[in-house]
């Protein structure tokens, strides 16, 4: 079981794509009532997602992300200044009769790295430790701004209640960490720190993208009937996604050459590309009732371009940035 989980979360640029289709043919097949029932399973689902992702992070390895404030600092004004910017105001162009689905572009460019940042630096050989940092960083952050980002840019066209969106971050962000920070301490301390690296690390992020797949599939299923009404409105979602990852990566690209080293500028990158989704589609779905499920199609799709695009760019990172940096083997 574990080989098979561990292969399909190697796949995920496919696994999406077919949860996404499965979805929409649930969604299309099953009464309303029991795809409207499909929404009690967000929470869930996203505690799936981000419990794993909390165990395999190395609290220990924080120091070595800290020393350089700098990079951190820049990465920060990125994600929470320059792409909130980005997405409100493409939200405002592209979706001008739609508030929740710019709303949609506005979560998923307020929460920051997951656990993909991580993999994606690791697997581009870049600063482990400062991605490390990142995503507690961006994920602190990020649940602490959404809801006054939110409020300030959106509240006077969405239906808010900045509770239950608080309640939701605590539910799917905090104690998923604390409780993977245990889990973690519990199983080194039982297996040993070379067991629980070699056998039981490589089996979480697995666990995780169950949840994705999950959740992914949920949103698709709530929206299918929207869809097969307006097939157009994917290509329409799909624009402005398109325009913010590759300003992204641009914007990531030329101030990481400019500004640091080999594995400090590839952290930067994905420290800054990759957003939260799942935690963003939770909010969506649980916070802001039907008319969520506009803001969670557009997340939906964002995942098909985030990792997509992720791996192309690990292909180009010897080209653009040299080859990998001793420190960081």
């Amino acid at each position: 079981m574990w080989k098979f989980l561990i292969s399909i979360n190697k796949k995920l640029i496919y696994a999406i794509p077919v949860m996404m289709g499965l979805g929409f043919v649930f969604g299309k097949c099953v009464d309303v009532q029991t795809v409207k029932q499909l929404k009690s399973l967000i929470v869930p689902l996203t505690f799936l997602m981000v419990y794993p992702m909390m165990v395999t992070l190395n609290i220990k390895h924080l120091h070595e992300g800290i020393k350089n404030v700098k990079l951190q600092l820049v990465t920060q004004l990125i994600n929470f200044l320059v792409i909130p910017a980005l997405a409100y105001g493409l939200g405002l162009w592209f979706f001008p009769d739609n508030s929740y689905m710019a709303l949609g572009l506005l979560l998923a460019s307020l929460l920051p790295t997951s656990g993909m940042t991580i993999s994606w630096t690791g697997f581009a050989k870049g600063n482990m430790g400062a991605a490390i940092n990142m995503t507690v960083i961006g994920l602190t952050l990020g649940s602490l701004l959404t809801p006054v980002y939110i409020m300030m840019l959106l509240g006077a066209k969405v239906d808010m209640n900045a509770v239950l969106v608080v309640k939701q971050i605590v539910y799917i962000v905090f104690i998923p960490m604390v409780l993977g920070y245990f889990t973690r301490s519990y199983f080194i301390k039982k297996f040993g720190q070379k067991e629980f690296k070699k056998t039981w690390a490589p089996r979480f992020p697995s666990l995780s993208t169950l949840g994705v797949l999950g959740i992914v599939f949920v949103a698709i299923a709530l929206k299918a009937e929207k869809l097969s009404q307006d097939p157009n409105v994917l290509l329409l979602i799909l624009r402005p996604l398109l325009i913010i990852y590759f300003v992204n990566f641009l914007l990531g690209t030329i101030v990481g050459k400019l500004m640091f080293r080999r594995g400090d500028a590839i952290a930067l990158v994905y420290g800054t590309v990759m957003r939260n989704l799942s935690i963003a589609l939770a909010i969506a779905i649980n916070a802001f009732g039907e008319k969520g499920a506009d803001a969670a199609l557009v997340i939906a799709v964002s995942y098909i371009i985030q990792v997509q695009s992720a791996a192309w760019y690990v292909k180009i990172t010897d080209t653009i940035f040299g080859p990998p940096e001793k420190e960081f083997h």
